[in-house]
């Protein structure tokens, strides 16, 4: 006995000296692969030194002799700081993310291959002029430089995946890769080809009078097309027959070395990639600018918070790069360089920040940019399709994608005359929907032509000092629309629209706004709209100037540009907070950037108020709800229990009407708000049978509370909205893994929903935390040009990309908060400095 104790003393203390070591050599490691911050390096490649100096807002500040060494020395910090994310981008962009994470990931290199977003970069890095691409080049030197002698470990993901940087071919970044990645931004922003396939799909089952109540056009307006969408798709047979759906396709459990769990984690994570392309939901933004006559100051102020889908790392760095003039290699002269801001790891420039005169935020304006077309299949060659002129072969590229640990898989992509068939891409969507045997879906994508400038814009925005220079740089962006609201310390404010924006025919009578046969020409583009046309305000007639994704255009503007602007309700707070005060400040900016109450909430609680109920429990509820004020706090009950709500009501009356597969392909990327909204206050009999919409209002509430109650306890007035409503940064792609997930997402409770300003975006379809906050501000920002050395910043996770770092994650009470951080040209003094020498 007393052995058998000595031996198991013996394997405890094996076992804790085991993990002590295992633990050290952890900590080690963990050191090791954090950048160097201070002192000097070696960077092949510069022409002069740098000093990179990190201030106590953990800015970054680069101060080069040359702007090709500011743009090498921003590519060498992003890869000190954000190596993974450049790697996992670059591999995803190219459809290669099949050679690192196996089959899983076959669907978004399929629709990479089939989008040729790669193709499309080198042909417009190609057109730029000589100063852009040149700026691109040193760019992408300096993550070179930075590989070339590492003085650091690489992250943790590329030990865990047996990854390098640069893949197979060797170079961890090209030129032509930061024009992929404004690329997959517009590919993110720009698009409503989602909403067309939503509309093609739900017309197989819904008359077109009920399709247009579940997908209203904006409010007030009747829809853009009279078509009678059902008839026309009927008429031309594109529907397949109704049989069992075809079967997604399943992946090897052994995958890319993978448990099951993890493979399919990473395959719902690439299918839910795929399928949310072309939906632009949530990815939208705030931005206002006021003139002196509306501050207190007597200067512009200007506030701008994008809301794009939340990430770890962030999608932005702040910076600050200055440099003075240059010329480049042809003589073009080169203005000097002194932006600080928003940059986006992958491109080489400050994207939304100010000079030392003039600041700048965007809005998406989200035209209509992207139309899908039905191509009919020759019925007997399969290898053409119709055109106005007769039938046509289709263009074929093959395409073979390295799969880890699995053979090579051919993928061929087609393409027509509109651009590529992206049903080559999503059979098992469109094959749900369409008979693939007689008709394909081609996409014609405006970001994808050869003369898309966009990187140009932001390189010249990067050097104004004026409104007029900022926007006259801004002429040349191209995709995805934007709107830009602009102030300068001279007094001046201003917004247009930048971006190119297609012209359809007057007879085009679907308009863009669903699937049109691709054999008419008059459904092709007709041109572009004149950029001295877009929508543009001076700010004249009230002294300020606010977009949030609403209509932009005013009453009677000749030109169609889009029937999916997002619902007002943003808008029209910010409108109603702006007017409620003569005079603003930075601290009114703030509160109002932090505002959480939800006029689509007080819109919808009549109907929970009123809904006739039994459960004890639901008249608790009820009880919560009685003045409500819409205020969607963190901390409250109220928000939890009408958003539950809201979403069971929507279930059970839209799945008997569309089936549980359309829906499931439907909803959650859109949440039919403004469809409930018109059903519940018709008191439609229609989507409410047998018994009318209150009853089902009740049973709706009834459903809520019992789910709340098994997750949350039976005590409402304990339920809070942030325990269900965290803002989820998940890290691309280990946090869709679920034992890895805690390590490298960052989650904080936060308030707010899609309908406040302070906007706080789920999707109710998810399986897994189906309230978390999935798209909110990605950054706030706030410029006083009365003294731009006042300006603040915040965003929700940190400036380094390193996991075990504390500044990965160092922002996100803040962010949550409502906290900021000073953005300062001339910070009062630097925590780290550190010189990058040739």
């Amino acid at each position: 006995m007393g052995r058998l104790q000595r031996i198991g003393a013996g394997a405890v203390v094996a076992l804790v000296a085991a993990l002590l070591l295992a633990g050290s050599v952890a900590a080690v490691y963990a050191l090791r692969s954090f950048p160097q911050l201070d002192g000097t390096l070696r960077a092949a490649g510069l022409q002069h030194a740098v000093a990179v100096r990190r201030d106590e807002a953990d800015v970054t500040h680069i101060e080069a002799q040359t702007p090709w060494d500011a743009w090498f020395a921003m590519g060498y910090v992003h890869a000190q700081e954000r190596t993974w994310q450049l790697e996992f981008n670059r591999w995803l962009m190219h459809g290669e993310l099949s050679e690192i994470l196996g089959p899983a990931t076959l669907d978004t290199d399929k629709l990479m291959r089939t989008l040729n977003i790669m193709g499309a970069a080198r042909r417009q890095y190609a057109a730029l002029p000589a100063f852009a691409r040149e700026a691109l080049q040193a760019y992408s030197r300096g993550i070179q430089s930075f590989h070339a002698a590492r003085t650091q470990a690489l992250p943790p993901e590329f030990l865990l995946l047996g990854a390098r940087p640069g893949g197979a071919q060797g170079v961890a970044w090209a030129p032509e890769d930061s024009v992929a990645w404004a690329l997959m931004m517009a590919l993110d922003l720009g698009g409503n080809w989602g909403n067309e396939f939503a509309r093609l799909s739900l017309a197989a089952t819904l008359p077109t009078e009920r399709l247009w109540q579940l997908m209203p056009p904006y409010p007030g307006e009747a829809p853009a097309t009279a078509v009678d969408l059902q008839a026309l798709y009927r008429s031309l047979g594109v529907y397949r027959a109704p049989q069992a759906a075809a079967p997604a396709p399943q992946v090897d459990a052994e995958s890319a070395g993978a448990g099951a769990g993890a493979a399919q984690a990473l395959q719902a994570w690439s299918q839910d990639f795929v399928a949310g392309l072309g939906t632009p939901g949530g990815r939208g933004s705030n931005n206002w600018v006021l003139d002196g006559t509306r501050t207190a100051s007597g200067r512009p102020l200007l506030a701008n918070d994008p809301h794009l889908g939340l990430g770890a790392p962030a999608l932005w760095y702040f910076a600050h790069l200055k440099a003075p003039q240059g010329r480049a290699s042809d003589g073009t002269p080169v203005a000097a360089i002194d932006v600080i801001g928003a940059t986006l790891p992958g491109l080489p420039f400050v994207v939304l920040g100010r000079t030392a005169e003039v600041a700048w935020g965007f809005t998406n304006t989200a035209p209509d940019v992207q139309d899908l077309y039905i191509e009919a299949i020759h019925p007997d060659d399969p290898t053409r399709y119709r055109t106005p002129e007769g039938w046509q072969a289709f263009e074929q590229r093959e395409h073979l994608i390295r799969v880890k640990g699995r053979p090579d898989v051919r993928h061929t992509v087609r393409s027509t005359r509109h651009g590529p068939v992206i049903s080559d891409a999503q059979p098992a969507l469109h094959g749900s929907v369409l008979d693939l045997r007689r008709h394909v879906i081609a996409l014609r994508w405006s970001a994808l032509d050869a003369d898309n400038y966009t990187v140009l814009a932001g390189l010249l925005s990067n050097q104004a000092r004026s409104v007029e220079e900022l926007f006259a740089g801004m002429a040349h962006y191209h995709s995805p629309m934007q709107s830009v609201v602009a102030a300068d310390v001279h007094g001046a404010i201003r917004f247009q629209a930048f971006g190119r924006m297609p012209l359809r025919a007057a007879d085009n009578d679907l308009r863009g706004v669903a699937p049109a046969p691709g054999w008419e020409a008059r459904y092709d583009w007709q041109g572009w709209l004149p950029l001295a046309q877009t929508p543009q305000d001076d700010g004249g007639a009230r002294g300020w100037i606010a977009t949030a994704n609403q209509r932009i255009t005013a009453p009677g503007y000749p030109h169609f540009l889009t029937q999916d602007w997002a619902l007002p309700y943003r808008y029209q707070r910010i409108e109603q907070q702006l007017e409620a005060q003569r005079l603003h400040d930075l601290p009114s900016l703030r509160a109002l950037q932090g505002d959480t109450v939800s006029p689509a909430a007080l819109r919808l609680l009549p109907h929970l108020l009123a809904a006739p109920v039994s459960q004890p429990l639901a008249r608790q509820a009820q009880a919560l709800l009685r003045g409500f004020d819409g205020d969607m706090r963190a901390d409250r009950a109220a928000p939890l229990i009408l958003s539950v709500w809201a979403d069971e009501l929507t279930r059970a009356l839209v799945v008997p009407r569309v089936g549980e597969e359309r829906f499931a392909a439907t909803y959650g990327r859109r949440d039919f708000r403004a469809g409930l909204e018109g059903m519940l206050e018709r008191g439609d009999a229609w989507w409410c049978p047998p018994h009318g919409c209150a009853a089902h209002a009740g049973a709706a509430l009834e459903r809520t509370v019992q789910r709340l109650a098994a997750r949350y306890g039976d005590q409402p007035e304990r339920w809070a909205w942030g325990a269900a409503h965290p803002a989820l940064s998940v890290h691309k792609p280990l946090g869709s893994v679920p034992v890895l997930s805690r390590w490298f997402n960052v989650g904080v409770p936060s308030g707010g929903d899609a309908y406040s300003v302070n906007v706080g975006q789920y999707n109710a379809a998810q399986s897994v935390e189906p309230f978390a906050s999935r798209h909110a501000p990605s950054l706030r920002a706030l410029y006083d040009l009365q003294d731009p050395e006042r300006s603040l910043f915040i965003y929700q996770t940190g400036q380094s990309g390193l996991v075990f770092s504390p500044r990965y994650a160092d922002m996100a009470q803040a962010w949550a908060g409502g906290g900021y951080r000073a953005l300062q040209r001339q910070p009062r003094r630097y925590v780290h400095q550190l010189q990058l020498r040739p």
